[in-house]
């Protein structure tokens, strides 16, 4: 009876804070309140019996409704459900991320193998194109070479005809020049020397001038003279040692003109023709007298 009271008591006070008389109770209710469970019974009958205000009430209902709404979580509706397909996108995106990671190893290292392979295949090709390929002997000889007449060192006409049956050694320069054309005389010389001593080969040396100017036939006579006597020197008019060079793929020009006085820019280079009068090898400025020597005696029993 005591608790009653005291239960009675505070709803008063929230009737009149509410600004409502508190609703007379009946004492069979008061004294049910005493029961198990009483309490929660007379609260909802006091409820029903509209014991609140109107606006208390409806401030109740409406401070419930959000969080029935949330189920609990706070804040609007669309908030929660965002959160969970924000969340349902992560957890379902991770898979997918490796997945693609996965299948782009894949096919780089797939692409690598294939280029690998491919580079392998092309290799092997060239390979087999090239063992294919037979070693088959040259045929023919270099266009260097043909007929010329001129005029020998005694005033008498020779044709390349007069070389025939004979190994011959041809080189191009001119008599006023001032060290090279010595150097290359001296050294043919020496090498025919070589040759006829340790080969028991004769080689016939000529010297073609490419100053028709002023090599005439006393001058290139007294020049030759000087390095060997089997050497023979040959000149002509300006047409016919035009032809005879470009026959030989001989270059030669003036140069440092002064009148008279002039040099002559030129090939320094020297042609070993067979006993046809066919072009061999040709021995450029690099070899010296032993090599050269040398390399016209290998030649000489390559083609025998």
């Amino acid at each position: 009876m005591r608790r009653a009271s005291r239960l009675h008591a505070l709803l008063s006070r929230a009737l009149a804070f509410g600004g409502l008389p508190p609703p007379p109770l009946p004492r069979a209710q008061l004294q049910g309140i005493t029961e198990p469970g009483a309490a929660s019974r007379f609260g909802a009958a006091f409820l029903a019996r509209g014991g609140f205000s109107t606006d208390a009430s409806a401030a109740a209902q409406d401070s419930a409704k959000p969080a029935a709404a949330t189920g609990g979580e706070g804040g609007d509706g669309k908030t929660g459900k965002s959160e969970q397909g924000d969340a349902g996108k992560s957890v379902r995106g991770g898979p997918v991320s490796w997945l693609s990671f996965l299948l782009l190893l894949v096919t780089g290292g797939g692409i690598i193998v294939y280029y690998d392979k491919e580079k392998k295949r092309h290799i092997e090709e060239l390979k087999n194109r090239t063992s294919a390929v037979k070693q088959e002997p040259s045929v023919g000889t270099a266009a260097i070479g043909g007929p010329f007449n001129l005029l020998n060192h005694d005033g008498k006409p020779v044709t390349e005809k007069n070389f025939l049956g004979k190994w011959t050694l041809l080189y191009f320069g001119f008599t006023h020049c001032p060290d090279i054309c010595p150097d290359e005389l001296q050294k043919m010389a020496l090498a025919i020397d070589k040759i006829k001593e340790k080969a028991k080969i004769e080689v016939v040396p000529v010297f073609i001038t490419v100053d028709p100017e002023r090599d005439t036939v006393e001058q290139v006579r007294d020049y030759v003279n000087e390095f060997h006597p089997d050497l023979i020197g040959l000149t002509g008019t300006t047409d016919e040692i035009r032809k005879v060079a470009r026959a030989y793929r001989v270059y030669y020009m003036k140069t440092e003109e002064e009148g008279s006085d002039y040099l002559v820019d030129h090939s320094i280079v020297m042609y070993l023709m067979n006993p046809k009068m066919e072009f061999v090898k040709f021995y450029g400025k690099n070899y010296d007298a032993d090599s050269l020597a040398d390399g016209i005696v290998k030649e000489i029993k390559g083609h025998q």
